[in-house]
């Protein structure tokens, strides 16, 4: 009797276990840590910090709280037409927790799952939430982005101020047009699905988007103040052991150092960090050791500003559900 056929199931796909990832983050940021001090000098890098001012530091971590600030109030405008009517400190709050689970969590969305999570008291408040956290995402990416590449674009092709006002501008348009196409076609997108689908409930509450295009564009405003004032706050700390550069040249490099961090390679962004900007501080006559030793001060005012998220968390251990829209 011949055997009946049977069907072949699809392959799974495997997914590493959270121990397996974390492992290996953990091995890669020690790799890239390796790699970016493997040429430093550890007496010129103690004799910097002996001989830094710290308090160029100390204004610098102020303004990054002054710079996060601004972007949980962006949050705040991209979340309150989803229905999530809560003050901006709400989520300026929950902002600051968000930075605090990045540096705890590995991967470099560890605390956007989190806000999303705190912000919603439902799973699907939780998904809707998350929609605000990931249109907040690429609102910021949108203006990175746009600084990273004129940045690229003016240092490859040696462009003047008129030049690189160009480039930017025309990647300006065409991110805001990305956004535009995005939202224009929520609609096409809900009508392509059967009746009864789920996620036709769900696209619909991001209609509000759609209604109000030049939320976006405000929110990509904010961005660009954001991903600005984070260059500064570099350029602040540099000047703790002595570096001092013109503005322009950190809202090039601190864009395009920012950029790369992003990457799910280590933890933090730490090697990433510092292999980077010892490269691109270099064409500008930086020694590598304070090169280096910038990225520290940078990544330590990460820390600390993420720990200041923690203690919040604690302060508030129990969630606080945002509340349903009015039927």
């Amino acid at each position: 009797m011949d055997a009946s056929p049977v069907a072949d199931s699809p392959p799974s796909r495997t997914r590493l276990p959270p121990w397996l990832n974390l492992v290996l983050r953990v091995a890669a940021t020690v790799g890239l840590m390796a790699y970016a001090l493997r040429t430093v000098k550890w007496s010129q890098l103690a004799a910097h910090l002996r001989s830094a001012d710290w308090t160029w530091w100390l204004i610098g971590l102020t303004a990054s709280v002054a710079v996060q600030m601004i972007a949980g109030i962006r949050w705040a405008a991209l979340a309150r037409p989803l229905g999530f009517e809560r003050p901006r400190r709400f989520f300026i709050w929950r902002f600051f927790e968000g930075m605090f689970f990045n540096l705890c969590l590995p991967g470099s969305i560890g605390g956007d799952v989190f806000k999303a999570y705190r912000v919603g008291d439902t799973t699907s408040r939780r998904l809707l939430a998350g929609c605000s956290v990931l249109a907040d995402r690429l609102t910021g990416l949108a203006a990175l982005g746009v600084l990273a590449g004129t940045a690229l674009a003016a240092s490859e092709y040696r462009l003047g101020y008129a030049g690189a006002a160009a480039v930017a501008a025309t990647l300006l348009g065409l991110v805001l047009g990305a956004f535009w196409l995005g939202l224009q076609s929520i609609d096409r997108i809900i009508a392509s699905l059967p009746e009864g689908h789920r996620a036709r409930g769900f696209l619909a509450q991001l209609l509000p988007y759609k209604q109000r295009p030049l939320l976006i564009m405000r929110a990509v405003g904010w961005s660009f103040v954001v991903q600005m004032g984070g260059a500064v706050v570099v350029a602040l700390m540099a000047r703790t052991l002595h570096v001092q550069l013109p503005l322009l040249i950190w809202f090039s490099v601190v864009p395009l150092v920012a950029l790369l961090m992003v990457l799910p390679v280590g933890i933090g962004g730490f090697g990433m960090r510092e292999s980077v900007m010892e490269m691109l501080l270099g064409k500008y006559g930086v020694p590598a050791d304070k090169a280096i030793a910038v990225a520290l001060l940078w990544g330590l005012g990460t820390i600390l500003t993420g720990l200041f998220g923690g203690l919040l968390f604690l302060l508030d251990r129990r969630a606080e559900p945002a509340a349903a829209p009015d039927a």
